[in-house]
């Protein structure tokens, strides 16, 4: 049975050169109190130094909350994590070369978690061959301090004429949990929580390396009052239990929402539509390409394709999930990323991540940051920035048709769209049609070595990845061919000879009564 400490009592339990493994997705999953009294024993005593943090999900709200509060020099020597782009702290950390950077797929990170938690060989995964995750290129590595000082913690390796990476099993010394509840053995539940996330993984993983579990909760319930099939953490392998002192955010910026914890089913007019802008332009096109089955949909511009669907009424055949196990009902935008309200089920995030690389995803929609005449998107360094891949990597390499979606430009982009047309006001200050990307983060060889869909969706021109090369497919309605799309990119695509007009009612104030649900139910 767990034993019942204060938040400073669980600070003491950290030891130099602990490897950390934290639950989160944003801030859901993660127990920010103890991450602020873990910080303030560091300050105060150097201790605990040369800690290794690993999370799957970023852990942060872009503003000071998450794995930030650990990115001091001295005390967090290495990360093994998916994304950094919510913590700025921790992107500092990683650019200020003194500490040792690891950039892993976010599923691989959470099979890592299961293998550890058997004592297995490490993980064997297609998931990263070809992008900058491979060995031949920079094995992952965040920054040059961890190129120099590379610790081969990825090999490629072939099995039976397949080439597969093999990401080697790493110590857990301390599962770091957040729930909502617990009873007195230490039974742990999430009923209040969006995703259920991968505490399980986790906690298994650290009790096989002879590590301790700490969960953070909002509250203590008496024996008997659980129905044993929400516990997510059995007592037997719950070590501390801390209860917070104040109030645990459910997502990076909403304190609580019922609909996100699927207490509450809320009717779809309590879901606020797109604003008229560029992006909504952007996303009617892609939710054009919707058809019934499962949908993924990446953080940014892409969360507003549900905003699209619920706006016009046309979610009931397509089952929209997101990374952090959600499914179903509509992703939460901006900050809200990850969970989702009327939620119809939320999976264990690792069994998740199986899906997704079992190809089981029918559409993925990410943002598009920059891409080259071979189809290679960069989705993980912008602006000399180390963001992270997330779970870009294993969720658009194994889905039946992956799009990229963004605007044309970045950078002071303006538009103006009505009476069926677009305008460009004022060009963005950069391209986004590269002759080469900065990072490559999916590979459009690879793409269509296996024979993926793969679509490039703006605001003002679509493309598609064909065997032949980079084709455009379709321009916006008063877009000016050279001027507006063939200028503004640094190589010139294949012209389809049946180059269309993008539809007229995206760029009209109605997209059209019930167009949308035609056009995704056939």
């Amino acid at each position: 049975m767990a034993k019942f400490i204060t938040v400073a009592q669980a600070a003491e339990l950290f030891k130099d050169g602990d490897y950390v493994a934290s639950s989160s997705f944003g801030l859901a999953g993660w127990a920010e109190e103890i991450a602020l009294a873990l910080e303030e024993r560091f300050l105060k005593t150097g201790h605990p130094r040369d800690l290794t943090h690993i999370h799957a999900g970023g852990a942060g709200n872009f503003q000071g909350r998450g794995g930030g509060h650990w990115a001091h020099e001295g005390m967090t020597k290495r990360y093994i994590i998916s994304h950094a782009g919510s913590e700025p702290q921790v992107m500092d950390h990683i650019a200020s070369n003194t500490c040792l950077a690891y950039n892993f797929p976010l599923g691989v990170i959470l099979q890592c978690y299961n293998d550890i938690a058997r004592r297995g060989p490490g993980v064997f995964s297609q998931a990263g061959l070809r992008t900058f995750i491979d060995p031949r290129m920079d094995g992952g590595a965040f920054n040059q301090k961890t190129r120099d000082e590379w610790e081969k913690l990825i090999e490629v390796k072939e099995l039976d004429g397949k080439e597969w990476l093999w990401y080697k099993p790493f110590p857990v010394n301390v599962a770091f949990l957040r729930a909502t509840s617990s009873d007195e053995h230490g039974n742990i539940t999430c009923e209040k929580e969006g995703p259920n996330l991968e505490l399980m993984s986790i906690a298994q993983a650290a009790k096989a390396c002879g590590g301790i579990v700490i969960v953070q909760v909002e509250r203590i319930v008496k024996n008997g009052t659980m129905h044993p099939k929400h516990v997510k953490v059995p007592c037997t392998i719950v070590d501390y239990v801390v209860v917070a002192e104040k109030t645990q955010m459910q997502t990076m910026v909403t304190v609580y929402n019922p609909s996100f914890s699927g207490e509450v089913k809320v009717p779809m007019k309590s879901i606020p539509p797109m604003p008229m802008s560029s992006d909504k332009l952007i996303c009617r096109r892609a939710a054009m390409e919707v058809r019934p089955g499962a949908i993924s949909l990446g953080i940014g511009i892409p969360q507003g394709v549900a905003s699209i669907i619920a706006e016009e009424k046309a979610d009931s055949q397509v089952i929209l999930m997101s990374e952090s196990g959600s499914i179903g009902g509509i992703p939460g935008v901006g900050g809200d990323f990850g969970s989702h309200w009327n939620a119809e089920a939320s999976t264990e995030q690792p069994t998740h991540f199986n899906y997704y690389d079992g190809g089981g995803l029918d559409i993925a929609v990410f943002g598009l940051a920059e891409t080259d005449p071979e189809g290679n998107c960069n989705a993980s360094v912008f602006n000399g920035k180390v963001f992270g891949v997330g779970g870009f990597i294993n969720v658009a390499t194994n889905a039946k048709k992956t799009i990229m979606a963004g605007a044309f430009t970045a950078g002071g982009l303006k538009v103006k769209a009505g009476d069926g047309k677009l305008t460009i006001e004022k060009e963005g200050q950069f391209k986004k049609f590269l002759n080469q990307v900065a990072q490559i983060s999916f590979s459009g060889p690879y793409a269509r070595e296996i024979g993926q869909e793969v679509m490039f969706i703006t605001e003002r021109a679509v493309f598609e990845l064909t065997h032949d090369g980079f084709v455009l497919t379709e321009i916006a309605p008063g877009i000016d061919l050279q001027k507006d799309v063939l200028d503004q990119m640094e190589f010139k695509p294949i012209i389809s000879p049946d180059l269309k007009l993008m539809d007229a009612g995206i760029f009209s104030e109605v997209f059209g009564e019930g167009k949308l649900k035609k056009i995704i139910e056939g």
